[in-house]
């Protein structure tokens, strides 16, 4: 087993309707000017941004929106959302949406805090973040777990490269709300990309070639037991309160740290290749990665045979 840190400052409001919250928590973290990030416009024929927008007013906080954010999220989105947020004098970030939106959140709040660097350099390694803007979540899919996580991953449409944007606490978020019914209108196909995407990332932390824990392995199991039952009471019942509830807070779980405790952080392999394919495919994140683990794992399982057998077991 090896030494580990676990640090999950985020704070986390789940449940129905607790997306009505978010205009008192805004207050709550200082925010003043607020930039609302978020995706398609499902967000808007929903009502869900009026919802928000409301919200907001009622608590006297001044707001600016910004949507187009695209799966794969583009270095251009982040570009743009810079340049408004120094214009506007933004000084809080709500994303509304999933791992691309809250990815393309923390870039922006990157790009903003450190005007003297350019934020690809972030994500090329070339520089180091000193700050970045605080952000809030509303979270609409359930999938990457940025959530609660310290990760952002930004694509460069001209060179095609899709990169991890540095890797700081600094762009944790603040506080992440969790409405189950905030996903029920997902598609089909994203529903089940984005259970692929939380079992990947326990996967990933779980099949390391060291001694681990036996309670991380066992919060791991339970987590990816969990993600299968429901996920396929999700393919016949996509309104299941229930199943969508289980689903969602394990895919904050899977990616906080917690199934990384003791593991040495954990192997990311399939990650990495994923990210080749998404920069120049623009491949749903959870199908690459199904599509890659499998081979990936008849290349290295003779290494370690035990680890597979306890995962086949368990």
């Amino acid at each position: 087993m090896r030494n580990f840190e676990y640090y999950t400052p985020t704070q986390v409001l789940f449940g129905k309707d607790t997306h009505l919250q978010a205009g008192s928590l805004l207050k709550k973290y200082g925010a003043k000017k607020v930039l609302i990030h978020y995706g398609s416009q499902s967000a808007v024929r929903s009502g869900l941004i009026d919802e928000i927008t409301s919200n907001l007013k009622e608590e006297g906080l001044e707001y600016i929106t910004l949507g187009g954010v695209i799966p794969n999220p583009l270095l251009s989105k982040v570009r743009e959302g810079i340049e408004l947020c120094q214009k506007e004098h933004v000084d809080f970030i709500l994303a509304v949406g999933g791992g691309s939106v809250i990815d393309s959140s923390k870039a922006i709040g990157y790009g903003v805090a450190n005007p003297n660097n350019d934020v690809w350099d972030f994500c090329l390694k070339k520089a180091v973040p000193t700050g970045c803007l605080p952000i809030g979540v509303i979270l609409t899919i359930a999938a990457s777990g940025s959530e609660m996580s310290s990760s952002s991953v930004i694509t460069n449409e001209e060179t095609k490269e899709k990169r991890g944007c540095a890797k700081t606490d600094y762009c944790r978020p603040k506080f992440a709300i969790l409405n189950p019914r905030l996903t029920y209108t997902l598609p089909q196909y994203q529903t089940e990309s984005g259970c692929v995407d939380i079992l990947m990332h326990t996967m990933e932390r779980y099949f390391v070639n060291i001694e681990t824990m036996e309670i991380t392995d066992s919060i791991s199991e339970a987590l990816m037991q969990t993600v299968i039952y429901n996920a396929r009471i999700l393919m016949k019942e996509p309104d299941n309160y229930s199943a969508r509830a289980e689903i969602m807070w394990a895919g904050s779980l899977s990616h906080n740290g917690l199934t990384g405790c003791g593991t040495g952080g954990g192997d990311w392999a399939c990650h990495q290749l994923e990210h080749e394919l998404g920069g120049v495919y623009n491949v749903t994140h959870g199908a690459g990665l199904a599509a890659i683990w499998g081979s990936w794992a008849r290349y290295v399982y003779e290494v370690n045979p035990e680890r597979f057998a306890q995962f086949a077991t368990n």
